[in-house]
């Protein structure tokens, strides 16, 4: 290695084609620096934008070590940020560490969806300062595409403010089995509007070609996770299988065809194992005949393959062991895992930066250099791609201006606002509709803030006292037993005794909306029948809840999915086929205007 030329630094030429300059940078790489590309880990930042000395609840180490000890250089960013300055001071510090490092390769920075009303360490984070948007499921209640592509677009302003670079969404995985735990951040069960919506969400991230104002899209979760084993979800050792008797595999790789045709640059296998079907039956990161032959070679991607989260090493996670997800190759010891996913064919790991096991398999010779270097060229062109190399920083002031916006938060609004579907309306005094409400009346609510309230009527304490009574509901889920397990909402949709006899209790005293919020389709005959009217929300304030009851705007909202009539009706169906419940009590697409 020339000492002159890595202080020449020559792939920093904007002149040069970007296949020459990663080449140049390549030949000056070492071993090291090559195993470091390959971990994609979990970060966290200080409380006001300082680098972190790690978090032991989820394993991360300090930052120090991980960049200057490890070499690694690609980062997803956990937790819910005070500001968006202080984020953008943190990156900037992150870039300015990284810039010490013997080749100065500037880190990329990665994030879970950050724009809704979700707070799951393992999914999704609530907005903070970003603007504040109806859930993917909610975005798919508009049926309008170009308010999707407007959302990857302003989410692409205020991540790119930042300094985040790569989006760990879409999920355009179908949601064909309703007990699933995942279903929030798809868009529904139906493969052609998730093509469609899919496909406008990575042109609003990406634009038309990834360059340097985009942000790359990470699609998931290949080859389509909705099939899950009676909704468990692949997290867990219980929900390792994915099941097909409807036969309908090939449905589930019309949505990635689709968004890999928009130019999608990353996608993310999901954990689950396929069960009874053409392909080997361990995990999808662990797939050669998915990964290999699917993916690289029938569909053509070659864009970046990174796992999904933990397939190699243990964790401890809010106090309790979780088996590393490797489903099938469970036997395993963890350098047989890593090479096994690189022989599959995957580029990174995801949420694990075990550079130790993997720089072991280098020098024993059980991966060889020349296999490091075909993953490193796609992870380094990306980067230059991106501009990182020419502009690793981010202007603090303007991200304070840009995040938030005012006019970013109004659109959101206006978002939360057209996904809210009213179910319902024909059980008032004499089957009389009682939405939208009149301006002024007594109401008596649950779940919404009196003073939010007090801006539409009169808030009484008491259902007696009202005109109309709305109660703000959540769909049910079965606890599990620790605190990570329950961000995943599982098993049964049949909602608590308790809770459907309240809702019997209050509508007996006076006409009552029950407004529930969708994040799975929960069994609603018990809770239509007694209610005056019911609506579905997948992310909205009580603000745009009640603009669409007092009928301020109208309710455009539609079902992204069939909400099933009884739970027998989802145990008989197929995981795999979407619409297969019988007679549903409503059907995809159901929404009554106001």
């Amino acid at each position: 290695m020339s000492d002159a030329v890595t202080t020449a630094r020559l792939w920093l030429d904007v002149s040069l084609p970007v296949e020459e300059r990663v080449e140049l940078l390549l030949a000056e790489m070492t071993v090291e620096e090559k195993v470091g590309l390959f971990f994609h880990t979990m970060i966290m930042m200080g409380p006001d934008g300082e680098l972190s000395e790690g978090v032991s609840s989820f394993g991360v180490s300090s930052t120090e070590e991980y960049v200057r000890g490890r070499h690694l250089s690609h980062f997803n960013l956990l937790g819910v940020a005070p500001s968006a300055e202080a984020i953008a001071r943190w990156h900037n510090r992150l870039q300015e560490l990284a810039a010490t490092t013997r080749l100065g390769i500037p880190v990329t920075i990665s994030t879970d969806p950050r724009h809704s009303f979700s707070e799951n360490p393992g999914a999704a984070m609530m907005a903070g300062p970003f603007s504040q948007w109806p859930e993917p499921l909610g975005l798919a209640a508009t049926r309008d595409a170009e308010l999707v592509r407007a959302f990857g677009d302003i989410a692409r302003r205020e991540y790119t403010a930042v300094g985040i670079r790569v989006a760990l969404h879409p999920q355009v995985d179908l949601a064909t089995e309703p007990r699933w735990a995942r279903a929030l951040q798809t868009f529904g069960e139906d493969a052609d509007l998730t093509s469609e919506l899919g496909t406008a969400y990575v042109r609003g991230f990406q634009g038309e070609r990834l360059g340097p104002d985009s942000v790359a899209t990470m699609v998931k979760h290949f080859p389509g996770g909705g099939p899950q084993k009676d909704g468990e979800d692949p997290h867990f050792p219980y929900g390792r299988e994915q099941v097909y008797p409807g036969g309908d595999f090939e449905l589930h790789l019309k949505p990635f065809a689709a968004v890999f045709a928009a130019g999608a640059s990353q996608v993310m296998p999901y954990y689950g194992m396929p069960v009874g079907t053409a392909y080997d039956e361990v995990g999808f990161g662990f797939n050669k005949s998915v990964l290999t032959g699917l993916l690289r070679e029938r569909l053509g991607f070659d864009g970046i393959v990174c796992t999904d989260w933990g397939l190699v090493t243990d964790a401890d996670i809010f106090g309790h062991t979780f088996p590393a997800r490797a489903w099938g190759v469970e036997g395993l010891s963890r350098p047989e895992r890593v090479k096994k996913i690189l022989d599959a064919g995957a580029d990174q790991l995801g949420g694990e930066s075990c550079t130790d096991v993997l720089l072991e398999l280098v020098q024993t010779g059980a991966v060889s250099e020349e296999r490091l270097d075909v993953s490193a060229r796609r992870l380094l062109r990306e980067k230059f791609v991106l501009g990182l190399f020419e502009n690793p920083f981010v202007d603090v002031e303007a991200a304070a201006r840009i995040v938030g916006a005012p006019e970013f938060r109004a659109a959101g609004f206006a978002a939360q606002q057209a996904s809210i579907a009213v179910l319902t309306n024909g059980n008032g005094p004499a089957g009389a509709p009682v939405l939208p409400f009149a301006r002024g009346a007594k109401l008596y609510v649950e779940g919404i803030d009196a003073a939010v309230a007090g801006a539409y009527g009169e808030v009484v304490s008491t259902p007696a006292e009202a005109d109309l009574a709305i109660l703000r509901i959540a769909a049910p889920y079965e606890e599990r037993g620790t605190a990570f397990e329950n961000f995943f909402h599982a098993g049964s949709l049949d909602f608590a005794s308790d809770t459907v006899a309240h809702v019997v209790e209050v509508s007996a005293s006076v006409p009552t909306v029950v407004d529930v919020f969708l994040d799975r389709p929960a069994i609603l005959a018990p809770v239509a029948s007694a209610a005056a009217a019911v609506t579905g929300n997948w992310g909205a304030s009580a603000e745009a809840l009640l603009d669409v009851l007092s009928g301020a705007v109208p309710a455009r909202g539609k079902l992204p999915f069939d909400v099933p009539r009884s739970m027998a009706a989802v145990e008989e169906s197929r995981p795999d086929v979407p619409f297969d419940t019988a007679d549903p009590l409503f059907r995809f697409g159901h929404g009554l205007e106001l």
